[in-house]
């Protein structure tokens, strides 16, 4: 990409006076956190006053969790540093100068990690480390689901523990696909790739990545009060009477709906405000469509389940009866709240993945990006569709049986915008001169497993079909190939591509190689199996199974235990990598994109001085203008 520069960047001293931000970390955050809970929950034992007989099971222990849990988060994010800024505004002040630099992490070195830092590059890492803690987490949870699969009698782990199991792995391998792209690549590398110095709002931005981490703690806490027994969908009125550990489920939820929300409104108003001159809307590299199409789904979605988790607390804690049908209450309620916002998740976490693959395409095939016009117009009708979608997760509910054929068409016809980024990709790896490295190969994986994803999902689709297939280990399969087999495959190759400018370090190749053919191989045998014993008719989320299934099951434990070895290996690279790589060139693929054009180290605020974008970003092959 040709550009000119202009608008030279400001220069800015600083000074080593900056007051109480100095002193808050993350250290401070977990002690102030626990601390306030502590407070909160003897406050509440003293206060509450006994339930009478008649009074909905656990209504006072579950005021005294949730209120313990509350106080836990506003400790946290007070301890952050999160909360400063809010008071100084409501006292009639701003911060200083030197406590905003200080807040975007100069003269910090490591110790910015650990803090509030504003700085998008930081929360980019911050985002990286989480979501491979959480993807960690989410793997040693998996590996115990199949260490209890191992046999059909089961019996390893305790029936109510293994819901538990079940239930938490589902929900953080949730939240840890939603965030892996977005999270640390439409931090770290979005801004500099539209030509801005930072985020439209910094302070909100270290504020998402920091609500992911306050609401860790209440799902971890809920799993020593009685887990999640409900998986993660946690439908009513089941989960209200679930053990106390459910409102750890409600606290996380809302927490990371909030943070989800935070995020979305950042990242739409820089796309929209600070894209550098000249990046018009055809110029805008197409990951930025992905990153924006994804938030926009979001931004109307995860309201709905935060106020889902609101109306289900407060019939735990207040004894109101939103989702109690014993007492006028509706579980189809809850049933469409939930799904309201579930399917179009699906979304959330595929589009960004798909749009960071067709960013690499034309640069491993160095060739234009087959019709830029057909992707985004496939981005726009998959996320208008979505909205549209989510009764199909219900046919079998009996809710509103005449909705079943509108709802079966709107499903089938989302295949048609996916088609088209299916078209994309093909169109520009056909006649392309091949660079084969992990992303392009990520390519050709994507369309393999989204392939296999998309066509078991046009079944469940179907309302017959779905009444044979519903609630089996098939419907597991499908998304798990549609999650993880498209969404954590995109993940990995950005992983790749991006690694050198993040770190200034190569990924180490041979690892890097190793990781992505134990991942893909594991997936396509662990899921296979699934498929195998879901047709069979095994059924979802149980602890035990019949004779028959064994081998189906066996199958399964091979691949998963297969990709649990390569993603060791992936972590290992990005260690060793991290620490003693190859020191990487400023654009090692040589690529147009203006992420690219800025040196590594990423100076603090990204530009010297702000670039005019004058050339089509994926113009190669063709003659400057």
């Amino acid at each position: 990409m040709t550009t000119m520069m202009e608008h030279p960047a400001p220069t800015s001293g600083h000074s080593p006076k900056v007051g109480i931000i100095r002193h808050l970390n993350i250290f401070t955050a977990f002690a102030l956190g626990a601390l306030t809970a502590i407070v909160v929950w003897r406050l509440s034992l003293s206060l509450l006053p006994a339930d009478s007989e008649s009074a909905p099971l656990f209504t006072r222990e579950d005021k005294i969790t949730l209120l313990s849990m509350i106080g836990w988060f506003v400790g946290f994010m007070t301890g952050i540093g999160a909360l400063v800024a809010p008071f100084r505004w409501v006292m009639g002040k701003d911060l200083s100068h030197e406590e905003n630099m200080y807040l975007a992490g100069k003269d910090m070195g490591v110790k910015r990690y650990f803090r509030y830092t504003t700085d998008h590059k930081v929360v980019g890492i911050q985002y990286l480390v989480i979501t491979m803690t959480i993807f960690g987490m989410g793997g040693i949870l998996a590996m115990l689901i199949r260490a209890n699969l191992g046999t059909p009698e089961g019996g390893w782990i305790h029936p109510q523990a293994y819901n538990s199991i079940v239930g938490t792995h589902g929900i953080i391998m949730i939240v840890g696909t939603i965030i892996m792209v977005t999270g640390p690549f439409g931090n770290y590398i979005m801004p500099i790739m539209i030509g801005a110095r930072d985020m439209a709002f910094p302070r909100l931005n270290a504020l998402s990545f920091w609500l992911i981490v306050a609401a860790a703690i209440p799902l971890i806490w809920g799993q020593f009060i009685g887990g999640i027994s409900t998986g993660w969908s946690a439908y009513n009125p089941l989960a209200g009477q679930a053990p106390l550990g459910m409102n750890g489920y409600i606290m996380f939820i809302c927490i990371f709906a909030l943070s989800t929300m935070v995020a979305g409104a950042n990242i739409t108003t820089t796309v929209v405000r600070m894209r550098a001159r000249g990046m018009t809307w055809n110029r805008t590299p197409i990951f930025i469509y992905g990153v924006v199409a994804s938030v926009a789904l979001a931004l109307p979605a995860f309201p709905v389940f935060f106020l889902s988790q609101v109306m289900s607390g407060m019939d735990r804690a207040l004894g109101t009866s939103f989702y109690d049908t014993a007492r006028g209450g509706s579980g189809w309620l809850y049933e469409n709240l939930f799904w309201i916002m579930g399917h179009p998740e699906v979304y959330v976490i595929l589009i960004p993945a798909v749009a960071a693959l067709m960013e690499m395409a034309p640069v491993f095939t160095r060739r234009p990006l087959f019709s830029f016009n057909v992707a985004v117009m496939g981005i726009a009708g998959i996320c208008g569709l979505s909205v549209l979608v989510w009764a199909h997760h219900m046919y079998m509910s009996g809710w509103a049986p005449l909705l079943n054929a509108p709802f079966m068409l709107t499903t089938e016809l989302i295949s048609i915008p996916t088609g088209m980024l299916f078209l994309v990709l093909v169109g520009t790896l056909w006649r392309g001169r091949l660079w084969m490295t992990v992303p392009t190969m990520s390519i050709f994986a994507l369309l393999w497993n989204f392939m296999i994803g998309g066509v078991t999902g046009i079944y469940l689709s179907d309302v017959p079909a779905d009444a044979f297939l519903h609630g089996s280990m098939y419907v597991t399969a499908h998304f798990h190939y549609t999650l993880m087999g498209a969404g954590l495959t995109g993940a990995i190759a950005s992983l790749v591509y991006w690694f050198p400018k993040m770190t200034g370090r190569m990924l180490d190749t041979k690892l890097s190689w190793a990781s992505f053919w134990l991942v893909q191989i594991g997936f396509n045998v662990a899921f296979i199996g699934m498929f195998f014993v879901g047709l069979q008719g095994q059924p979802r989320r149980v602890e035990a199974y019949a004779a028959i299934f064994n081998k189906g099951n066996l199958l399964t434990s091979i691949g998963a235990a297969t990709i649990m070895t390569g993603m060791l290996i992936l972590l290992a690279a990005v260690i060793g990598s991290w620490r003693n790589g190859v020191k990487a060139s400023m654009n090692p693929w040589h690529a147009k994109s203006l992420e690219w054009t800025v040196p590594n180290p990423v100076p603090l605020e990204n530009f010297e001085t702000l670039p005019v974008v004058t050339e089509d970003v994926y113009g190669y092959g063709r003659k400057s203008s």
